[in-house]
């Protein structure tokens, strides 16, 4: 475990931060990907793998998956999770909360509301953070979303996700973890709602094929994989009703999945608001594999911490 601000250096040099999903190259997805199925396969392998390191999980926004995965994951693996939730840098300036941070943990996990806080903790800090959740990027959960997918395709290349709904951060972050790898990617989303046109434009300079449409059914056409999250967000409950309404065309019913292929299955980085952006039906339908998802946060963030302590 390194114990000195050197041996703190020399960990941050080789293993980079995950501000956003293209801190990862494909190849290096690739190879978290292939672990993180290991990781699931062969739990026993790598539980004492993390022994003696500690990481601090920092909540600006609440969560159940993100951090009961997270600490799972630590402690599965052998090490401790030291979890604080609250405004992060509200009492004091953000780089001293970073730099007492990385005194004490060997990892920073934060769940954020503004992508600028993961930068600013990266900036100052000496050991690895992650973004748990930002409103740009989720790059956990599109980790978990291409195990999942993996696991019940096969490959990747050539499959095709339609995301149906508002352009948010999980739309941004399945355009560059899934997209760099060979996916499809058509994402329907009322004007004024859909994707960060930025972030669109990065993820086709890297190769990703992006189509953005207003129309729900033709993103849904032959889609291996339909895919939705919450119109409302937390921090934008004031929208809610306005959202429910201009929304309202683009939920996720069983018409909807009938447009998709055969073979198509529904994902939902939850938590879903049923009967709004997505029915009940389609939740509890075979095609559904929520709960498979939500699982893989597990084993794929077990497989990121392995990653970016240097252990893969």
């Amino acid at each position: 475990m390194p114990t000195s601000v050197a041996e703190q250096s020399v960990l941050k040099m080789s293993a980079p931060d995950l501000r956003s999903d293209l801190d990862l190259t494909v190849e290096e997805l690739s190879r978290l990907l292939q672990l993180a199925g290991s990781v699931k396969q062969f739990p026993a392998r790598y539980a004492t793998a993390l022994q003696g390191r500690s990481t601090s999980l920092l909540f600006e926004k609440p969560s159940l998956r993100t951090r009961l995965t997270f600490e799972l994951a630590i402690q599965q693996l052998g090490g401790y999770a030291v979890t604080s939730i609250g405004m992060i840098g509200d009492r004091e300036p953000l780089k001293d909360v970073a730099r007492n941070l990385d005194r004490w943990t060997q990892a920073i996990v934060a769940r954020v509301f503004s992508q600028e806080t993961i930068e600013g903790l990266a900036e100052w800090s000496r050991v690895p953070v992650i973004n748990a959740l930002s409103d740009l990027y989720h790059p956990c959960q599109a980790l978990a979303d291409v195990q999942t997918m993996i696991e019940r395709f096969g490959t990747l290349a050539g499959r095709k996700l339609a995301y149906i709904g508002d352009g948010n951060n999980m739309a941004h972050s399945l355009m560059l973890t899934a997209g760099r790898l060979g996916v499809r990617i058509a994402v329907a989303a009322p004007a004024g709602y859909q994707p960060d046109t930025g972030i669109v434009a990065v993820a086709r300079e890297a190769g990703v094929t992006v189509d953005i449409t207003a129309d729900p059914a033709e993103a849904a056409a032959g889609a291996d994989v339909i895919y939705t999250d919450v119109w409302a967000s937390m921090g934008q409950e004031a929208e809610a009703e306005e959202r429910k309404r201009i929304f309202a065309p683009y939920q996720v019913d069983d018409a909807l999945m009938s447009r998709a292929s055969r073979e198509a299955i529904f994902l939902h980085c939850l938590p879903a608001k049923r009967g709004q952006e997505v029915t009940d039906s389609v939740m509890e339908s075979a095609q559904s594999a929520i709960f498979d998802q939500a699982e893989n946060r597990l084993h794929s963030q077990k497989a990121l911490l392995l990653f970016l302590f240097g252990m893969a």
